[in-house]
């Protein structure tokens, strides 16, 4: 029988990877990744530990049952450090596809909501 905090038998932990750089489509996808953990659809994870293959952080996206990838623009930083990590088997959610704009696109809570709307029917996906 399985154990109750196993991975294995919950099929992991459901992740999210934000950009959460400079530019307003960044912070916009940050603040959306922290409010869709706030929802409980996910944790958001670190996406820098990606990028430095940090070995537990390597080893917990190993296991996630879910991944959903948020990039602020088409530089997609986000998806490219997962892929350039190794993992493929992931969501991905782009801000600009969603009408917004690179520096013109101000992170409010109107804009956030686009993006987690997204980001929910992504997971629900």
């Amino acid at each position: 029988m399985c154990a109750e905090k196993s991975n294995v038998c919950r099929g992991g932990p459901k992740l999210i990877f934000a950009c959460s750089g400079a530019a307003d489509v960044g912070e916009i996808a940050d603040r959306a990744a922290r409010e869709l953990t706030k929802n409980g659809l996910g944790k958001m994870f670190c996406l820098a530990g990606i990028g430095g293959r940090v070995g537990g952080i390597m080893k917990k996206t190993g296991e996630a049952s879910d991944i959903l990838a948020i990039d602020g623009c088409e530089l997609d930083c986000t998806k490219n450090c997962l892929e350039q990590a190794g993992f493929t088997r992931f969501k991905h959610l782009r801000v600009t596809n969603l009408g917004m704009e690179k520096g013109q696109t101000p992170a409010t809570e109107e804009n956030i909501v686009k993006v987690v709307a997204k980001g929910k029917e992504a997971v629900a996906s």
